[in-house]
């Protein structure tokens, strides 16, 4: 396989159907690549001290899919050795011990996609309209980024 016929692509979905960290993982593997970085964030069952029944998200879906594709391009401008992207985020409900978020990027080395997976997940909290809520034994709370620029700025 010549390097061009495996151009560089971003993997975006956003789904309300459980996450697969080996469909992921699949997407970005490249033969031009000895690293695949990954991010599996996945539900607890425990925040301060409350006990966690579940996660929901929602999300302005065409919005977000923007927005992560701008950070993939932000990935590309800072790494540009990264090869593949692959950003899978749930919606919907997501139980305990399942996962919210899987990010995998493919690198020929790893420390591009160590870093490229840290900067995607910490952006994709700070910039990317999902919105989480966390449902307990007896209440609910609609859960906010401490990372995301627009709630920060109405305070």
């Amino acid at each position: 396989m010549e390097e061009s016929e495996d151009v560089p692509k971003d993997f975006i979905k956003l789904k309300s159907e459980k996450l697969s960290v080996d469909e992921v993982s699949e997407l970005v593997i490249s033969p031009y690549c000895g690293a695949v970085s990954l991010f599996i964030g996945t539900t607890r069952n425990n925040f301060e001290g409350k006990k966690v029944i579940h996660l929901e998200y929602e999300a302005y879906t065409s919005m977000a899919e923007t927005e992560i594709k701008k950070i993939c391009r932000d990935v590309r401008q800072k790494w540009p050795s990264v090869k593949h992207i692959a950003v899978h985020h749930r919606l919907g409900v997501v139980p305990i011990t399942e996962a919210s978020v899987i990010i995998a990027v493919s690198s020929p080395h790893r420390a591009e996609s160590l870093e490229a997976v840290m900067y995607c997940i910490n952006t994709l909290k700070a910039s990317v309209p999902i919105w989480k809520k966390e449902i307990y034994e007896d209440e609910y709370s609609w859960k906010e980024n401490k990372e995301c620029f627009w709630a920060n700025s109405e305070k």
